[in-house]
């Protein structure tokens, strides 16, 4: 049996769900389907999502809601019309957000968490109408049916682990196909909670470990995961399989291929993904497998670059005497609920690396103003042109001289890194860099993979996005 998971480009209109759909039922396998809310149709264009968030937004301010309301149910008023689906399903869905609008929440953040979780709920119930319209035995199945319940915040929320033995209970009928939305679920008392990024991913990787399938195929806009983004290098190398710790590596790094987090629930249970292409379905695509399935030919499998971090530098002489001095700093950054990504340190100096979206200037400014007050440093500085280039390969250990020609290539292009972290993971080094040199920097290691003796395929000019 195979979960398989859809993007939002892959189901934006009609055609494109056509096609998820043929894949679906050309595989008797293919019994659980999970789906993201539509994506952009053309380049331009809105998600559903960030349109519900603009409904959110109205709701709070009391706003009128019905012209974002008609705009949202447009996008799925034409995929009905594609597939010549009754109307009434859109009246329900209309109905539905007049519901949801009207409803007392125990926050904004459930409220904003609930608006988001539409675009899936309502898509899975129209996929599941458009199959059934075709005479195809499918079914919408909702995150309760299933058991899967969630803990924490309503907006970064994980899945609780009695879930897994809940979903193992539910009894698939013969021969039918599932319908379930992607990227939220349900908290103890009844509230609907989001998962933090690549919501639908997530869904996809729980429900792949609850029903123990055998492999959990992600379907998306191309045809494999690349050694670089192809808008910073053309035509990089294909990989055709990826080990777990490479992925979570790269994910982490900037590969929007396939969410960091989204991989646990599938490692957890050794279980296989394959990332395919809805376009072109016959095409291998990349494996995700254990280590012990992975054979690799090179020592660098990918180059990633993420400027979504900012640098907090820190100097005070004796640093490294000081008992729970690195304690009072990650107090502080709790008061302010920010934790930490990287922190490097040296005798006299210590900086952390803090993720961009986590701060905002309120935070800084009381950031700054309490270290200044409970650590007095002689110096204080926030670096926020940081880029952190992350290089990752299985066989990155296995030469001992990588890291050196590693640093020539840099050298050779004028780079000169602010910060080199390696022995931390096996598989990877963590390099800092200046923002603006992040892409020179990515295509100077590139050039070292180069020796990489897998085939190539070529890349399109767009890495793809599961979200």
């Amino acid at each position: 049996m195979k979960v398989v998971k859809f993007g939002g480009s892959s189901l934006a209109t009609g055609p494109q769900l056509e096609k998820a759909i043929n894949i679906v039922t050309a595989d008797a396998d293919r019994r659980i389907m999970v789906v993201s809310a539509p994506g952009k149709r053309q380049s331009g264009d809105t998600k559903v999502t960030d349109l519900l968030s603009t409904l959110a937004d109205a709701v709070v301010d009391g706003t009128d809601t019905e012209p974002v309301t008609e705009e949202i149910l447009s996008r799925y008023v034409d995929i009905a019309r594609y597939f010549d689906v009754p109307t009434d399903i859109i009246d329900r869905l209309r109905r539905h957000l007049g519901e949801m609008a009207m409803r007392n929440y125990p926050s904004n953040d459930y409220l904003y968490a609930a608006f988001m979780a539409q675009g899936e709920f309502m898509n899975a119930q129209l996929v599941a109408e458009v199959m059934t319209h075709q005479r195809i035995n499918a079914r919408f199945v909702g995150p309760r049916d299933l058991g899967i319940t969630v803990a924490g915040e309503p907006r970064s929320a994980t899945v609780t682990d009695d879930s897994y033995a809940r979903i193992a209970q539910f009894e698939l009928q013969p021969d039918e196909i599932i319908v379930v939305p992607g990227f939220f679920a349900y908290d103890k008392d009844g509230n609907i909670a989001t998962f933090a990024r690549g919501g639908s991913d997530i869904t996809g990787s729980i429900l792949a470990r609850g029903f123990s399938v055998d492999l959990y195929e992600n379907f998306t806009d191309v045809s494999s995961v690349y050694a670089v983004d192809p808008r910073v290098v053309e035509h990089p190398r294909a990989i055709r399989t990826l080990t777990y710790r490479e992925m979570r590596e790269l994910a982490y790094s900037g590969f929007s291929v396939f969410n960091d987090e989204a991989i646990i629930p599938v490692i957890q249970a050794g279980i296989r993904v394959n990332v395919k292409n809805t376009n072109d379905p016959e095409a291998r695509g990349t494996f995700i497998a254990p280590t012990k399935d992975v054979n690799h030919h090179h020592h660098i499998t990918g180059v990633a670059a993420n400027r979504n971090f900012v640098g907090l530098y820190l100097h005070r002489y004796l640093i490294n005497t000081q008992v729970g001095f690195t304690l009072r700093l990650l107090q502080i950054l709790r008061k302010y609920n920010v934790s930490y990504e990287h922190m490097p340190s040296g005798i006299d100096d210590l900086t952390i690396i803090i993720d961009k979206g986590q701060l905002s200037p309120d935070k800084k400014r009381g950031i700054t103003a309490d270290i200044k007050s409970e650590i007095a440093p002689d110096q204080l500085e926030w670096f926020d042109d940081f880029a952190v280039l992350m290089i990752v390969g299985e066989g990155l250990y296995a030469q001992n001289d990588l890291l050196a020609k590693i640093m020539v290539s840099l050298a050779d292009v004028g780079i000169a890194p602010t910060m080199i972290n390696q022995g931390a993971s096996r598989i990877s080094i963590m390099l800092g860099v200046p923002a603006e040199q992040a892409d020179d920097a990515v295509r100077a290691v590139y050039e070292l993979s180069s020796t990489h003796r897998d085939p190539v395929e070529k890349a399109p000019a767009q890495q793809a996005s599961l979200n």
